[in-house]
């Protein structure tokens, strides 16, 4: 059995990808890099409409789920809030059939965690424990496991999530058959796209997925006050990150995902709060910043997740004797201006927060 991650140039090839080629959207290309090139606003299978909910956020708070040494949870308890944060937000309560609403057996599933935070020893990043339990749920779902990818955008960030080891082999937890990549910020196959001032191309990775599973964290950022849901797609895909930082980030994260390559495969954030750092973010430097959350938020509508994400670290920031985001310089306004683009639920009054306790 070949658990190793792949490379830049293999995660989907042979008949792997000539089969799905074929099933995804009435396919004639030979492969799905074609598909990818030519149909980057048509990405998901012929017939299914994934599930959506707009303005719906979910959160599920859980205590003592931390194992000892306060860096990540147990699993048991991860696949239990993954379970109830799933059954709140669609009303299913078998997990299998709530992954069904957002992914079809002949869907290419792309996860995207967040793991430049966990570069130290895993402290702040998505954590294995959540990224297992959504991919037996995505299987449950009836997508085989070959048709699973956990991307991110360089190593040391997939290693930060310890989904895979040093070596960059995939822990032995997983089904066999699902694989790993990074894309190092050049491993794109569409051709450039205008946004903004610049222009940029998407991450192979995701642009041959037809359905895009979010696991954002929530953190303080040093440039745009706040990183959640949007950015870790946005950021996290593109293979010139930096150039989208100007002026707070803001409005480039909302235009970055704005784009019909997005919009069209992102179905789902699942926001891992096991954890989460309220200052002297992204990275996890200062772990007195550092404090436990143990929720699991759960959306379809990227903004509104982003704001009660906003919200959840100005509360911390005050408790803590620090200035808003705001008034710190730091208002990540680009949450706004995704609001003000129709990516989501800007106006907190028509968000609804679902909060449960188990």
């Amino acid at each position: 059995m070949n658990r190793q991650s792949i490379g830049r140039r293999g995660w989907l090839s042979g008949s792997a990808a000539l089969s799905l080629g074929a099933a995804v959207a009435g396919l004639t290309h030979a492969g799905t890099s074609a598909f990818a090139r030519e149909n980057l606003s048509v990405a998901r299978p012929t017939g299914f409409i994934p599930w959506s909910n707009p303005g719906k956020v979910v959160k599920v708070e859980k205590a003592n789920t931390l194992i000892e040494n306060g860096l990540w949870p147990k699993q048991e308890a991860a696949t239990a809030m993954l379970q109830r944060v799933m059954e709140e937000l669609t009303g299913r309560a078998d997990l299998g059939e709530a992954f069904k609403l957002f992914v079809d057996p002949r869907d290419i599933v792309a996860i995207k965690p967040n793991g430049i935070a966990g570069q130290q020893g895993a402290t702040m990043a998505t954590n294995k424990e959540l990224v297992l339990a959504v991919v037996n749920g995505v299987i449950a779902a009836g997508v085989p496991a070959q048709n699973i990818i956990i991307y991110e955008q360089f190593k040391k960030f997939l290693t930060g999530t310890r989904v895979v080891d040093k070596a960059q082999t995939l822990d032995p937890e997983f089904p066999a058959g699902v694989r790993t990549a990074i894309h190092d910020n050049k491993d794109a196959v569409m051709e450039e796209i205008k946004v903004g001032s610049y222009t940029t191309r998407y991450a192979r990775a995701f642009t041959e997925a037809t359905c895009v599973i979010n696991l954002c964290m929530i953190k303080d950022h040093s440039i745009c006050g706040f990183t959640g849901a949007m950015k870790n797609i946005t950021h996290g895909t593109i293979i010139n990150p930096h150039v989208f930082h100007e002026h707070n980030a803001s409005p480039q994260i909302a235009q970055l995902y704005a784009q019909d390559v997005v919009k069209s495969r992102v179905r789902l954030h699942i926001s891992d709060a096991f954890k989460l750092i309220y200052d002297q973010g992204p990275l996890d430097k200062n772990p007195k910043r550092r404090i436990p959350h143990e929720c699991l938020y759960a959306s379809t509508d990227p903004v509104a997740l982003d704001v009660i994400g906003w919200q959840v670290i100005d509360h911390h920031r005050k408790e803590n004797g620090l200035p808003s985001l705001k008034a710190a310089g730091r208002e990540p306004s680009y949450i706004r201006a995704a609001g003000e683009l129709g990516l989501g639920t800007f106006d907190v009054n028509k968000i609804r927060l679902r909060e449960v306790k188990i």
